[in-house]
């Protein structure tokens, strides 16, 4: 949030706060503008695009009834003996005030590695999520494939059986206009999509939409 401050004497200082939630955000701004010393209040989004108030309320009453606040969960596994490989994914997100959990998986063949395998869950992921109808938001992804959030951060390099799969997931997010957010989690808290991706090596295939208990 960005505070241009006027004195009675039109002197001028421009005050930025740290970043916050949109519903922080509008309790301080609803403050500010009680002091009369407020020539602009502009807010920034992840990608740097300004919004007065006005322009953000209305973007929040539209973006509330679609799938927003997205929390997302990977995980692949590869069996060597029988090259199958099985994908799991897990969504948390909110619509119309309520949250909401997507479970889903898939079982895949034609795998080499248990590294590619967590690329195609990846993309799997992207792909539940374009179902969802998730577009033009940040998206928070976490998994334990370390090695997966490196190379898509371009922090590690990229070798030829993996490079394609990068080039499917970036073109996909940029398709989707998702600006990611790269979480790595240890197996423990990846239990979620761990447990599914095994589930879909053993040929129990599941897709299920829960509501959940609103926090209190």
């Amino acid at each position: 949030m960005e505070w241009t401050y006027v004195t009675p004497k039109k002197k001028e200082m421009v005050w930025t706060s740290k970043e916050m939630e949109v519903e922080e955000a509008f309790v301080f701004a609803e403050d500010i503008e009680k002091t009369g010393r407020v020539k602009q209040l502009l807010f920034y989004d992840a990608r740097g695009i300004a919004w007065t108030k006005k322009e953000l309320t209305k973007l929040m009453k539209e973006i509330e009834a679609d799938p927003h606040d997205v929390v997302a969960y990977f995980d692949g596994g590869f069996d060597h003996e029988t090259k199958k490989a099985g994908v799991g994914v897990v969504i948390y997100y909110k619509q119309n005030g309520d949250p909401f959990r997507i479970r889903a998986n898939a079982q895949l063949d034609e795998l080499q590695s248990n590294n590619e395998a967590e690329y195609a869950a990846f993309h799997f992921l992207l792909e539940q999520l374009d179902h969802l109808g998730v577009h033009h938001l940040p998206v928070v992804f976490r998994g334990d494939a370390h090695v997966v959030f490196h190379q898509l951060s371009d922090e590690w390099p990229v070798f030829s059986e993996e490079g394609r799969w990068i080039e499917r997931i970036e073109q996909k997010m940029k398709k989707l206009c998702i600006s990611p957010i790269y979480e790595p989690i240890r197996r423990k808290q990846n239990g979620e999509a761990h447990q599914l991706a095994t589930q879909a090596l053993r040929g129990t295939i599941i897709t299920s939409t829960m509501r959940l208990e609103r926090e209190r």
